[in-house]
């Protein structure tokens, strides 16, 4: 449909009055079937290619050819260190314990990379369902929220996978016993990558998080900054719960949200000074008027 009809069309729509609630239904279960299709076809796709996935991407960090090994040994180098900062995981095998485990787990990584890849229409599908019940003028202050939401996510899930997860299959196949042979199961490898991942790519989204509530009203930076010992308490424990048991993980976790706090401080900050801004230009205009 060319886009001039696309707008006659919105045009049409608004005219005709604001939808019932099974008419949203329906309009939201059309955005639903969207999105769940984009997730199916990458995550087929991502299946086709999943050997291939799986050697280079998902067992990447266990290897030491893996690039944050090289890049870390290579800064060590230049900065004179000698072999300081170069580390590689312990060599170590990974064991099925179940019949079918190998396909569940290929399963399980199609879905996730399915869901990862396809998010930028999940949120463009987000967009479009509640877009046509904002003023002209909130579209425009939302402008761009997709691609930075979109930026901040992959960017989160690219720190826990170059970060988090070598120093945490370093750290943690390096503790041992005597006399105990160090073989994590698949399913628990591809559970700790997971881990590693997405849920930073959430927490990524906190500024987005604090522009919207401070958009509308209910969070300001006075607020964040007096509850700031707190909510760094608040931190240390999402990182916990979203990272395994291990202090390294969790301070690697924990530092990047720390500053994400204080970015979201300031995109709070900012958007409270245009909104105050906004309320005094409106109440003089109206005071004007009187």
């Amino acid at each position: 449909m060319p886009l001039d009809q696309l707008h006659e069309v919105e045009r049409q729509q608004q005219e005709k009055g604001e939808m019932s609630f099974f008419e949203h239904i329906s309009e939201l279960r059309k955005h639903i079937l969207r999105a769940a299709l984009a997730i199916v076809v990458i995550g087929i796709t991502a299946f086709v290619n999943i050997k291939y996935i799986f050697e280079v991407w998902i067992l990447g960090p266990k290897h030491d050819w893996f690039p944050t090994y090289r890049i870390l040994c290579g800064l060590s180098d230049k900065m004179g260190l000698g072999t300081t900062m170069c580390f590689t995981p312990t060599n170590f095998e990974l064991d099925t314990r179940e019949m079918g485990e190998i396909l569940m787990q290929y399963l399980y990584v199609s879905f996730w990379l399915g869901v990862v890849c396809s998010f930028p229409y999940i949120l463009w599908e987000v967009w479009r369902f509640i877009s046509p019940g904002l003023h002209e003028h909130e579209r425009r202050a939302s402008r761009g929220v997709i691609f930075v939401c979109t930026l901040l996510f992959f960017v989160g899930v690219m720190f826990g996978y170059f970060v988090i997860a070598p120093f945490s299959i370093s750290f943690l196949t390096s503790i041992s016993i005597e006399g105990v042979k160090v073989s994590p199961s698949l399913d628990s490898y591809v559970t700790y990558m997971t881990m590693f991942t997405i849920p930073t790519g959430i927490i990524f989204e906190m500024p987005i998080a604090a522009w919207f509530l401070a958009k509308i009203g209910l969070l300001g930076p006075a607020a964040m900054r007096a509850y700031r010992r707190h909510a760094v308490v608040v931190l240390l424990i999402i990182a916990a719960v979203i990272t395994p048991p291990d202090v390294v993980s969790q301070t690697l976790v924990a530092i990047p949200l720390y500053a994400l706090y204080e970015l979201s401080i300031a995109v709070a900050a900012r958007v409270s000074k245009k909104r105050e801004l906004a309320l005094n230009n409106e109440q003089k205009r109206l005071s004007d008027k009187n």
